[in-house]
């Protein structure tokens, strides 16, 4: 379906060359019971296997970052016998009510629990204590806890090559960026983007705009703010948008696609290949891929193969971790600007182009 395909042939094989997640500690589930919270979605399976799921703002249905996260997990049932237990964030919730989604989940005997985004890294910091037999893993962030695996990503290696799409596409050499909230792991997107756009076109200019300050989260989960944003971006000349803003980017693509000649940027999912944005999807020029599937389905195989490694994973461009799309067809057969990212892909692979992490001011 997309360049994932290949990759997650591979993890299926169990080789993903960025790591096997090698043995680390006991895998046994804390054989507690607690109530379960609200329930999104819930799958029988053989062989014991149960994985909980806390998805961040948006959750599965989001067209990004959640469903990403969603289709590894739902492989691990089809391919591993999983049962599981998906239950969801809210917009502006507290920490409390994070901390209980987690202990819902391991206090009903979930083991794994797989925690989906950065706002969950104090709620899981305390639940990982109160569980110490049940395995944990969040995404986007780092806790450090024997029973925790981080699962973190190179955003800013994928948003480099797609700002060098942006950069070789735009007319206008104006192209902006809309983040959902400006905190450090969007920061990155941004980074990562303007520098590709840069280093392409040292001429254009990159106008960000962020749809809410932290701990405001709405910005994640907002498609009327990103639309208003995208359409105060088209107003003003800018003929290419990339937005990290969760399903409020969906707002920002429907925004681009009442404008001729302008082109839109997905993030995390290949949004081209989303049911819920096909009327827009020729617009959708390439998608910076976050492959969070990959990640949690590798996880799962390695919790269950006993080949667990605690700590920091890191998904990164050299192993597949991130990447771009290619699924719009006018984009895969613009040979010139493929050959131009993949160069600059090349050069990252090999070290050669490191590319930023944070935003200069």
């Amino acid at each position: 379906m997309r360049r994932v395909t290949q990759l997650a042939a591979v993890v299926l094989s169990g080789s993903l060359g960025m790591a096997s997640l090698a043995a680390c500690g006991s895998t046994s589930d804390s054989g507690s019971t607690a109530g379960s919270g609200s329930t999104a979605s819930a799958g029988a399976g053989g062989g014991g296997l149960k994985v909980g799921m806390a998805y961040d703002i948006g959750g599965r249905g989001d067209q990004s970052f959640n469903d990403s996260a969603a289709r590894g997990l739902d492989q691990a049932k089809s391919t591993l016998g999983a049962s599981v237990k998906e239950l969801s964030a809210g917009a502006n919730e507290t920490d409390a009510d994070k901390t209980q989604r987690l202990k819902d989940l391991a206090g009903a005997g979930y083991n794994p629990v797989i925690a989906i985004g950065y706002s969950y890294a104090g709620s899981l910091a305390t639940v990982a204590k109160e569980f110490p037999n049940t395995k944990f893993a969040i995404v986007d962030s780092t806790v450090d806890a024997p029973n925790v695996t981080n699962l973190v990503f190179t955003e800013e290696q994928s948003s480099y090559l797609v700002g060098v799409a942006a950069a070789l596409k735009s007319k206008s050499h104006k192209i902006g960026f809309i983040g959902g909230v400006n905190v450090p792991l969007i920061n990155k997107f941004e980074a990562g983007f303007t520098a590709g756009v840069k280093a392409t076109d040292p001429s254009a200019t990159v106008t960000p705009q962020y749809l809410s300050q932290p701990p405001d989260t709405k910005g994640f989960s907002s498609p009327d703010l990103g639309k208003a944003a995208a359409q105060g971006m088209l107003d003003k000349g800018i003929d290419v948008v990339y937005a990290a803003a969760g399903s409020s980017g969906n707002g920002a693509i429907e925004a681009v696609a009442g404008k001729s000649g302008a082109w839109a940027i997905g993030v995390d999912s290949d949004q081209y290949n989303q049911d819920a944005l096909a009327k827009n999807k020729a617009v959708i020029l390439t998608s910076a891929l976050k492959n969070v599937d990959v990640a949690v389905l590798d996880y799962i195989k390695s919790f269950k193969d006993n080949s667990l490694k605690t700590g920091t994973v890191t998904f990164d461009l050299k192993s597949g971790g991130v990447g771009y799309s290619k699924s719009n067809p006018a984009f895969a057969s613009d040979s010139a600007t493929i050959a131009k990212i993949e160069t600059a892909k090349q050069a990252i692979v090999d070290g050669k182009v490191t590319p930023p992490t944070t935003v200069k001011k």
